[in-house]
């Protein structure tokens, strides 16, 4: 059931009137129809009545009334599922008035494919389909990597991608350095694999204890059959165990649990997270949620724990920093959606009242860090203001760069910077093709007219100011596209190195001013502009030779039509490897099955040109 009121004036007292004692969601809107603000409520009428007071509001409150034209409200069944749909709300429309969690990222995961004969151990990221088992989440690649290493070394499972694993006829570097028992090739029992295995999930659960104990054993009876060598290694296991765990385990923890710990200044928040799996802490992860002026650290620990947790794994316990007013329906909806009992705490005692005051200090330290550069940044983007020429400071950045080898693999990067500095989810990247190889001036025509026709179909937000790394052809590619595109409200400028091309030393063009800006190494306003060049630089190399990479990696029988998988492992499987059929005449390539007179030809063109 909703309530709109869109050709009148909205009338707050007939609205009021008429509205429901249920529980359910309001949507507050501006003139132009924007949402300004979504909230829930256990009780529509009682909460909604709350914000036409004629006094007692806080001042966000009042600022968002002023702009407030209409309410909408949706009853719902319960505050729980209020709680769901306003969470949804929030990220489709991202409210100016709602505190809104920017995490845009999956987590990773260590995965172990179980149901292999010889289960191999991976970082993973992304949908959890394959049968095996997942630890985790991580908070960062990072985190992931050291673990890897840690079991490699400690237990020495494979790591190696399947199609590596299954093509080995001998061992590879990592048998070498005893960083893998080499089941490809069989120098290891399959038996012996599987018990490396089960230890390696044993640490993975946390299960230290029992690892240690029964690493003891197998040592003293290696040691009593006189096996030497293998008992000074079960003794390096127990000893990286031992280092392991000083570093890692959490004190009088078993299960999963969270610390969740914020801080609020100057009109800002910072979140922190610590993430602790079967008692061993994976790290830390740092949030900056975007608040309202005067939101206070319980507003945005109650905001950030629905809007977080919603969308990831839950633990069973969840530590806080500040005690919620809605904790009782923040657990039945974290305890309903992860289908397990979800308890949230913020009086604490012993060991977790440490992790917790851990956790805020952190919090504390990374707002005032972020605090004092974003001063820093606020300062060179006024300074650039002044040196362009602009109305206003700008709020929103693009950079443009191109990347290949010697025409090979082309990509372009789109990098983005606002008022905070670098926007790394807005970031873009385009393959180019069907273009000249090399020729940069095509391809930055390609990657603007893909972009911006795209912004423009959506509506969506454009840039004030858009570099071009390059200089006047460049720059002249840009304006051409932007004229086709009938967008005249961005400021192009062009950033060449100069005539000695060295840092310091850049030159900005600004086509249809008829001027260049000379300016000195040591202003602000450059750094600011060479940090965004260089930011985009780094994204296109970084997108170049990850294209590069694949393309070398494809198989030449890839591209040709009527050649799928199963004809690919055929050919390749007569012939004994790719040489051999790139070495095969037509008459040879149409003895294998499946493969036609007209096929084998166009094979052997594709090799032969």
């Amino acid at each position: 059931m909703e309530h709109t009121d869109v050709e009148t004036a909205f009338d707050a007292g007939d609205f009021l009137k008429t509205l429901t004692s249920r529980p359910g969601i309001y949507r507050m809107f501006d003139t132009q129809g924007q949402v300004l603000y979504v909230g829930k409520a256990r009780n529509l009428k009682k909460r909604v009545s709350s914000y036409f007071r004629s006094s007692g509001l806080a001042p966000k409150t009042r600022a968002l009334m002023k702009q407030m034209a209409r309410v909408e409200v949706t009853v719902t069944s319960t505050e729980a599922e209020a709680l769901l749909l306003e969470n949804n709300l929030i990220k489709l429309h991202k409210p100016r008035y709602n505190i809104l969690l920017r995490d845009d990222k999956s987590y990773p995961y260590i995965y172990i494919s179980t149901d292999d004969e010889y289960p191999g151990l991976t970082f993973h990221r992304g949908a959890r389909k394959g049968k095996g088992r997942y630890f985790g989440p991580y908070p960062g690649s990072g985190a992931v990597r050291e673990s890897l290493h840690l079991l490699q070394k400690m237990f020495r499972v494979r790591q190696c991608e399947d199609s590596f694993f299954s093509n080995r006829s001998r061992p590879c570097l990592q048998y070498q350095i005893k960083r893998c028992t080499a089941p490809c090739v069989g120098l290891v029992s399959a038996e012996d694999y599987a018990e490396d295995v089960r230890h390696t999930i044993l640490f993975l659960e946390g299960k230290s204890t029992v690892l240690n104990t029964e690493l003891a054993k197998k040592m003293e009876a290696a040691a009593s059959r006189l096996d030497y060598e293998q008992a000074a290694v079960f003794r390096d296991q127990i000893a990286s165990l031992s280092r392991v765990q000083e570093r890692q385990y959490v004190s009088g923890e078993s299960g999963d649990m969270d610390i969740v710990a914020a801080a609020v200044s100057a009109g800002q928040a910072c979140v922190q997270v610590f993430f602790v799996r079967h008692g061993v802490n994976l790290g830390n992860k740092v949030f900056f949620p975007r608040t309202p002026q005067d939101s206070s650290e319980q507003e945005v620990l109650s905001a950030f724990v629905a809007q977080y947790y919603l969308e990831h794994p839950v633990p069973g316990r969840i530590l806080l920093s500040a005690e919620l007013d809605d904790v009782a329906l923040l657990t039945e909806a974290l305890s309903e959606h992860a289908k397990h009992r979800v308890e949230l705490s913020s009086r604490i005692r012993g060991e977790r009242a440490r992790w917790l005051k851990m956790g805020k200090e952190n919090a504390a330290q990374a707002l005032t860090a972020r605090l004092g550069s974003q001063a820093g940044m606020q300062q060179r983007l006024h300074l650039l203001q002044q040196m362009l020429d602009l109305d206003e400071v700008p709020r929103r950045i693009e950079c443009f760069d191109i990347s290949h080898s010697q025409g090979e693999g082309t990509v372009a990067s789109c990098v983005v910077f606002d008022q905070e500095g670098p926007r790394k989810s807005d970031y873009r990247r385009f393959n180019i093709s069907d273009i000249t190889p090399g020729d940069d001036y095509a391809a930055m025509e390609q990657a603007l007219l893909r972009r911006y026709t795209r912004l423009k179909k959506e509506d969506a937000l454009l840039p004030e100011l858009l570099l071009i790394d390059g200089g006047k052809g460049q720059v002249s590619s840009a304006r051409k596209v932007m004229e086709e595109l009938q967008i005249t409200e961005i400021l192009l400028v062009g950033v060449s190195k100069g005539p000695e091309r060295r840092a310091g030393m850049e030159i900005l063009h600004i086509p249809g001013q008829q001027r260049e800006l000379d300016l000195a190494p040591d202003s602000p306003a450059l750094h600011l502009v060479q940090q965004i060049r260089d930011e985009a630089h780094r994204f296109a190399i970084t997108g170049h030779r990850q294209r590069r990479a694949k393309a070398r990696n494809v198989s030449p029988l890839e591209g040709i039509p009527g050649v799928g998988p199963r004809r690919r492992q055929q050919l390749l499987k007569h012939f004994g490897g790719m040489q051999e059929v790139a070495r095969a005449g037509v008459e040879d390539l149409g003895k294998v099955t499946g493969i036609s007179r007209d096929l084998a030809q166009k094979i052997y063109d594709t090799f032969h040109g």
